[in-house]
């Protein structure tokens, strides 16, 4: 049996989104050598070890955005499909980029920054696509999540249900499955077969939550899961080197995916329904700052104080500190910003909409419809060439040329037509859950 529409927050899933943000941030404090200058195996001899697959949380990220964006787009116009990613991914980035320029450039200990100009182009969040860097190097996950919210976007304006997120979802993976060997650069950059699987198979996820699981899902999920194998060598040699990864079995980190897949299924099918801690809530809120501002400000840190604390306190209290600065960037900026942000851009596409009706016709700002435009007097041979033909000549001298015109038949002269009322479609008052990374 179908699920209702507008399903209860899943607290579960916030607490998911929690333990990969840690796991993110654990892989950055605990396994790269920046902050402490050599290899962290003589500082963390044990814990190193499960560090080094701490960046597998990006992975799970990509798979919890592609549930909660399926989730949010039902019901809603491509106008507040937009108004909703925008106003939840740019007030605490704006701030984080900011941030973070001031301390590498304060401090240039484990990164540093060109210019003011490679910031200002990063508060676009569209460096990726310009090769300019990010300021942190994190930010490489809000580019792939806004081509992924660009292809949600092609769903919205053609109308989410479950039919199309199915086609979406088989044309994806087919184009991202083909796209290596393409030879499109643009293909592979839209079908991104890397991460793919992981969107894909969170949106046949929730399509589990909202419908029931079906053959169709199951094989969907499958696939993306055997795709999302293929490149787990490679992010492996990304994330920790060429040469270390190749000394280090890929299974931990296959398993980490499959736990991932697990997770975010049995969320989906209801097994942790009854996990209903509000606390995870406010968890969750603070991953998407949590994760943006962690990075070099984290490292910087610890550069700097890793001769005067030990270090695991250091680790802890750089993490604990990080979360609380990332709850008051939620708490002061992401809320009223995004408030203020949102109020304004509905207004904004309320005008639009209202400004432009079905078919081109303005209305006016006082709610009258149109005055008319007054057409000029045709010819006087134009005139007569537009009379039908089974219309009767004038006679001559005839007092009243226009009688015999209004005479003519029904039907032969069509009916004015009165363009519809444009009603907008309201805003969806919910929110759903905020996405991944980037989200």
């Amino acid at each position: 049996m179908a699920a209702s529409g507008r399903d209860n927050r899943m607290y579960a899933l916030d607490g998911l989104r929690l333990v990969v943000a840690l796991m993110v941030v654990f892989y950055h404090y605990v396994a790269t050598a920046d902050p402490w200058g050599h290899s962290t195996a003589t500082i963390f001899p044990t814990a190193h070890h499960f560090a080094r697959f701490g960046w597998l949380g990006v992975e799970i990220f990509f798979l919890i955005s592609g549930f909660v964006i399926c989730m949010s787009v039902w019901g809603r116009t491509l106008g507040d499909f937009a108004i909703s990613r925008l106003t939840r991914l740019f007030p605490a980035y704006w701030v984080a980029v900011l941030m973070t320029a001031i301390v590498v450039k304060t401090w240039p200990v484990v990164s540093d920054i060109d210019g003011w100009g490679t910031v200002i182009t990063n508060l676009t969040m569209l460096q990726g696509g310009n090769n300019t860097p990010s300021v942190d190097k994190v930010y490489w996950t809000l580019f792939v999540e806004l081509k992924f919210y660009l292809l949600m976007a092609v769903v919205v304006f053609f109308g989410v249900t479950y039919r199309t997120c199915l086609v979406f979802c088989g044309v994806w993976t087919a184009a991202a499955a083909l796209a290596p060997v393409m030879g499109s650069e643009l293909l592979k950059q839209f079908a991104m077969p890397i991460y793919a699987p992981y969107f894909i198979a969170g949106m046949a996820f929730y399509l589990m939550r909202r419908y029931g699981p079906n053959a169709i899902l199951w094989t969907i999920v499958g696939f993306q899961l055997l795709l999302s194998q293929r490149y787990v060598d490679y992010r492996m040699e990304v994330s920790l080197g060429k040469e270390l990864a190749e000394s280090m079995p890929t299974w931990p980190a296959r398993l980490v995916v499959v736990a991932g897949f697990a997770l975010v299924g049995a969320i989906a099918l209801g097994a942790f329904d009854r996990v209903r801690w509000k606390w995870l809530t406010h968890a969750g809120a603070i991953t998407y700052p949590l994760y943006l501002i962690h990075m070099f400000i984290g490292m910087t840190i610890i550069h700097e104080l890793r001769d005067r604390v030990p270090a695991v306190p250091l680790v802890v209290m750089v993490t604990v500190g990080m979360m609380a600065v990332a709850w008051l960037i939620h708490r002061f900026v992401e809320r009223p910003v995004g408030t203020w942000m949102r109020a304004g851009l509905k207004r904004a596409v309320q005008d639009v909409r209202r400004e432009t009706r079905p078919g081109g016709a303005r209305v006016r700002r006082d709610g009258n419809p149109p005055e008319p435009t007054p057409e000029p007097a045709p010819a006087p041979a134009a005139r007569a060439a537009a009379v039908p033909a089974s219309v009767p000549a004038v006679p001559a001298g005839h007092r009243d040329a226009e009688t015999l015109t209004l005479s003519v038949p029904t039907g032969l002269i069509p009916a004015p037509r009165h363009p519809r009322s444009g009603a907008g479609d309201g805003l969806d008052a919910s929110r759903g859950f905020p996405a991944g990374p980037g989200a």
